[in-house]
């Protein structure tokens, strides 16, 4: 009898123990825990550590309350510029409220999901490329509310939301490159234009200073002789000086005075016969050189001087 008593409590106390253990639950630190007794909602939530549950009627559901990252899949979309662009992102959220992410959706991860998708898409119908490109803060911001507004009903908190990449057509590449291509262009013209103007006011003023101070522009001259003798070249460029050239304009500036008019004949009068004598000399010229060449052609037989000296003495 005593025997039958001992076995009996000890298969209840091996009872109570298997029955303790299967209701015995661990939350960890980063886990809260939503008890479900007999399909209705507990309370209280519990917390992290060693927790108790009653086997069979209780269901013990922990909920993740760590920072998710979850990226978004690529989307193709159209934007406001009527440009086809495919845009993905990533999403940062945490759950705030483990009891609403259990009851009020099925599955929050597939929930923030699919809305992250469908706010992507209508981010990118709502802006145009170039705030894609540039503007991507803005996006983020307003991309961040609208995944925002219905998650809060979830239990779910938006930390962070980020465009990754914007991949752009091949001909839409191209063409934004020949149009920065040619803003840089037009810039550098600009730039350039700038300094040429800069550059001819300085020199104006040089010119200036060097107006005023003529032996300035002569060091100058030296100074750009040294530097070129400086190169080792083998032709060396001598500027001609500028004072010569001035002392020439001036003397061409100044003539010198007329003579008076009553010396005008004594002066005139032996230039013109010299003129004239010059041109007579030369008119002559070749007319005694053709006399004396015409008696050599028409001298007469060496006979007729005899044939006149014998009439002569008849």
């Amino acid at each position: 009898m005593v025997e039958e008593l001992v076995a009996a409590g000890v298969s209840v106390v091996s009872v109570g123990i298997v029955y303790a253990m299967a209701g015995a639950r661990v939350v960890k630190q980063y886990e809260r825990g939503v008890v479900l007794r007999l399909g209705r909602l507990r309370s209280d939530v519990r917390g992290p550590g060693f927790t108790m549950v009653v086997p069979f009627v209780d269901k013990l559901r922990k909920v993740n309350m760590q920072i998710v990252t979850m990226p978004v899949p690529a989307q193709d979309g159209i934007t406001r510029d009527n440009v086809t662009v495919r845009v993905d992102a990533v999403i940062y959220f945490k759950v705030v409220d483990a009891a609403d992410a259990v009851i009020q959706v099925e599955d929050y991860r597939f929930a923030v999901s699919q809305m992250a998708q469908t706010s992507l898409r209508s981010i990118i119908g709502k802006s145009d490329l170039d705030d894609l490109l540039s503007n991507r803060e803005k996006l983020n911001q307003g991309l961040e509310l609208m995944i925002d507004s219905p998650a809060m009903g979830w239990g779910v908190q938006i930390d962070r939301v980020e465009i990754k990449d914007v991949s752009l057509p091949e001909t839409m590449k191209r063409s934004m490159a020949r149009q920065a291509e040619a803003d840089r262009e037009r810039r550098a013209r600009v730039i350039n234009a700038d300094a040429e103007l800069q550059a001819s006011k300085k020199l104006a003023e040089a010119a200036g200073v060097m107006s005023e101070q003529p032996a300035a522009l002569q060091l100058r001259l030296l100074q750009t002789v040294v530097a070129v003798a400086a190169e080792k070249n083998s032709t060396l460029v001598l500027p001609f000086p500028v004072e010569l050239l001035r002392f020439l304009e001036r003397a061409q500036v100044q003539p010198a005075a007329p003579a008076p008019e009553q010396a005008r004949p004594s002066t005139e009068q032996p230039v013109r016969e010299s003129v004239e004598q010059s041109v007579r000399e030369s008119v002559e010229q070749p007319v005694e050189q053709s006399v004396q060449e015409q008696p050599s052609s028409f001298a007469p037989p060496l006979g007729s001087d005899s044939e006149e000296s014998k009439t002569r003495q008849d």
